[in-house]
């Protein structure tokens, strides 16, 4: 039976947008900066202000497309060590966002939990969010870091800091090719 939520349903979005924010962030963490410089973050506001409304919501479609991806990549890893992704993913995740007060406000961590667990099970994120209404400008931060830490999970999993974008990349690159 086919679910509302199911990924059929589902706009990709600007998945290369967002791959590229997610890309950016963890090569600033990479490198050791911990804090969005003034120019990075005037780049920032620059790139967002650029998109309009349409373009904004392609990139959080695209944000959501990325957690999917990333879970379903996670949810096969686990698989194959028969571990279960959501046992294994989100109670960390949860852990570190808690941890993160000044970019993830406590409110917002159930939605996220929520997104990836749907992620998780085969559901749209975009979709399972939808349900509940439209997304607000408290959620943004709080989305940014989920994809940014499912990434930066598969990244540790698989002992390559460049692992998550260059799976995400290489998918696009075959799919703009069929």
């Amino acid at each position: 039976m086919s679910s509302s939520c199911d990924p059929q349903h589902a706009p990709a979005g600007d998945v290369g947008a967002a791959l590229m924010v997610i890309d950016s962030r963890l090569k600033a963490v990479y490198d050791g900066m911990t804090e969005t410089g003034p120019e990075q973050q005037e780049l920032i506001d620059q790139f967002t202000a650029s998109l309009g409304p349409k373009g904004a919501s392609d990139v959080l479609d695209g944000a959501c497309t990325l957690i999917y991806m990333f879970m379903n990549w996670l949810r096969m890893a686990y698989e194959d060590h028969e571990k279960d992704v959501i046992e294994c993913v989100v109670p960390n995740l949860v852990a570190t966002m808690r941890m993160m007060p000044k970019s993830v406000r406590p409110e917002a961590i159930p939605t996220m939990a929520g997104l990836v667990i749907a992620a998780g099970t085969g559901l749209s994120p975009s979709l399972w969010r939808k349900q509940y209404g439209g997304w607000t400008a408290a959620e943004m931060n709080p989305l940014e870091a989920t994809a940014f830490l499912l990434a930066e999970h598969i990244n540790r999993l698989t002992d390559d800091r460049a692992f998550a974008t260059r799976m995400i990349a290489e998918a696009l690159s075959s799919a703009l090719q069929d």
